[in-house]
């Protein structure tokens, strides 16, 4: 593959240098050309090629590629000459060669099962190559190199969950057990930690064998490269955030200094967040995701706050220079207001009591969600500088964090309610239009009737607008799944072309009736063919009821048979709700006009259950 297109590495000594020349030019200056050329083989055998040269252009008639196809004609320049051929002529030691490589031959030669009278010779078939017999090209499933995960797969995203769950309890319970200190002694919070280490180590392995989407949009499987780029992006912070600083803090003769230092350093462990920062892309576009992560991230804010908020009253409530008790912080206060007043036991030498754990805890979420959500009812307020200090720094950070996250589920609440207020809003539209114009009330009530059945049908989707939105041919295939009960049932698009169909499905329109509603007057011209898709309608001519038109019956006009426009002969009025899928005479008439052999098959196997243009001319499988 990294070889040049020419095949300049297999010429040799006996490759005509005018042939050489040919290629070289052909290639430069970006014809389409076929030479026989002589090439070697590694081991230094020859072998005659017939090579076809064809460049391929883009949109924009540049070459962006070129197809070469090689044909082997060795057995028909030179036969192969063996000890059972000898004294043979040179025709029979061909049709030798030619028996015995039957194989070669069929796929050099088309297979084509009508040829049967004209049987030209092969041997020039095979030396002309033409365009017929030009090798078909599949398109091959990507190969993933073994020990390569996908990652789309379902393991990988199961995997990828399971993650995310972990990554969540990480950011919730390290800076909880590094500011209240509860693992010191507990082998099962250790052992849990550990377990969740290690996980995390099997990610990062499993990183460095997992497919990535390159910048192209391609799908890179390639090992090495795979390798590189988790090297150059996250491995860093992944291994950081999976050392495992709690089996330091388990040993009981590590220096004091030492031990708060790697329980600080578990912080760390919060780069896996990191982790949800690669996955919220799949999820912005979801409004009740984008709730429900809001939330959380408040939440989160609010304890990681609640530690920190701990962490300086525990530092400050003792003078450990002095060993007094501070009596300003707000963890003496807490202690006073609730019954568990701090003591100094003199024979151990250390200050005892205090509020419990959980106490502290829930205490210190309450003051920074308050503080946050900007309502602080003071019952625990700070005291000291350093409490003041960070309180003012919360309420910055909070009334930011409290405009971004409410203001975005306000506006998420109104793009979920959209619809409803737009229904709304134009139910409020008809009724003063109504009114401001006196509409009867019979027909009032219609009105109304319609739009909200109208309504219910349609979810208030604009059609036109959405297939304005897609290309050409995305529209085409789009209509054609929305007429396809129509094609289907009809026997008259049986022999459409995939093209006449996509023709034909641009031009339908879909029409929804209420009861009652008249899709023909007598009298009118008729200028649409008409297709019941559901729903039931009665056809009516000198006040008497002639037909029921019902799913799969056609009414309107044979357009492809007459010249003028037709006069409705009787009315057509909607007993049920209806789906009518409808074309115009004139959009018919174009697509019948360039696709004249459908237009035969059309004419004659469209049959009108109710014809508007002649009296009484209706289905008798259809008639009262």
């Amino acid at each position: 593959m990294q070889k040049s297109s020419t095949c300049s590495f297999m010429y040799g000594e006996l490759t005509d240098k005018k042939t050489i020349e040919k290629v070289r030019q052909t290639f430069d200056n970006y014809e389409s050309n076929c030479f026989e050329v002589l090439l070697y083989k590694k081991n230094r055998t020859p072998v005659w090629f017939y090579m076809q040269i064809a460049p391929i252009r883009n949109e924009h008639e540049k070459v962006v590629l070129f197809l070469c196809t090689f044909k082997d004609i060795t057995l028909f320049k030179q036969p192969i000459e063996d000890d059972s051929t000898k004294g043979w002529t040179k025709f029979a030691r061909l049709t030798r060669a030619l028996t015995n490589s039957r194989s070669v031959l069929q796929q050099l030669t088309p297979m084509n099962k009508t040829e049967v009278v004209h049987k030209h010779s092969r041997l020039a078939e095979v030396l002309q190559l033409g365009s017929d017999i030009l090798p078909q090209y599949k398109q091959e499933a990507p190969k993933t190199p073994p020990h390569i995960i996908l990652h789309y797969c379902a393991f990988k995203t199961t995997w990828d969950w399971v993650i995310l769950i972990l990554t969540f309890y990480t950011a919730i319970m390290v800076p909880y057990n590094v500011s209240f200190k509860t693992k010191q002694n507990n082998i099962a919070w250790l052992v849990l930690d550990s377990v969740v280490d290690v996980i995390f180590l099997v990610d990062i392995v499993l990183n460095f064998h997992t497919t990535f989407v390159g910048p192209g949009g391609e799908v890179i499987s390639d090992p090495k490269l795979i390798r590189m780029n988790y090297l150059k992006t996250w491995f860093v912070i992944d291994l950081l955030s999976c050392l495992p600083y709690d089996i330091i803090n388990a040993f009981e003769n590590v220096d004091e200094g030492i031990s708060s230092l790697f329980s600080s350093l578990k912080v760390v462990r919060l780069l896996r967040l990191g982790r949800v920062a690669r996955k919220l892309d799949h999820y912005l576009e979801y409004g009740a995701a984008v709730l429900v992560l809001l939330v959380c991230v408040f939440g989160l804010v609010a304890h990681w706050l609640a530690c920190i908020w701990y962490s300086i009253g525990d530092y400050e409530v003792i003078d450990e220079v002095t060993n007094t008790i501070q009596i300003d912080s707000w963890l003496y206060q807490l202690a006073l207001s609730i019954g568990t007043p701090y003591r100094y036991n003199t024979s151990a030498g250390i200050w005892e009591g205090g509020p419990s754990k959980d106490s502290l805890y829930v205490s210190s979420l309450y003051f920074t969600m308050t503080s946050l959500t900007t309502i602080g009812f003071g019952n625990i307020a700070p005291t000291t500088d350093v409490e003041k200090m960070f309180s003012v720094a919360m309420m910055m950070v909070g009334s930011l964090l409290y405009a971004t996250i409410f203001g975005n589920v306000t506006t998420i609440f109104q793009q979920m309610y959209a619809n409803t207020n737009r229904y709304h809003e134009m139910l409020n539209n008809v009724r003063d239009f109504l009114k401001l114009y006196q509409v009867p009330k019979g027909l009032s009530e219609r009105v109304m009737d319609y739009i909200v059945s109208t309504w219910s049908m349609s979810k208030g989707i604009d059609t036109e607008k959405v297939l304005s939105i897609c290309p050409k041919d995305m529209r085409a295939d789009i209509c054609v799944h929305l007429n396809r009960k129509v094609f289907n049932e009809h026997p008259a698009f049986r022999l459409a072309s995939d093209g006449c169909l996509r023709a034909l499905a641009v031009e339908f329109q879909t029409i929804h009736c209420a009861p009652g509603d008249l899709i023909y007057h007598a009298g009118e011209s008729v200028d649409a063919l008409c297709f019941v898709v559901s729903g039931s309608l009665e056809v009516i001519q000198d006040d008497e009821v002639v037909a029921i038109l019902g799913k799969g019956d056609v009414f309107g006009d044979i357009f492809w048979k007459e010249t003028t426009l037709a006069h409705a002969c009787a009315n057509v009025r909607a007993l049920t709700y209806c789906d009518l899928h409808i074309i115009k005479r004139e959009a018919l008439l174009k697509v019948l006009d360039f696709y004249t052999a459908f237009a035969n098959s059309f004419s004659r196997n469209l049959t009108l259950t109710c014809n508007l243009r002649k009296r009484g001319w209706f289905s008798m499988s259809r008639a009262l």
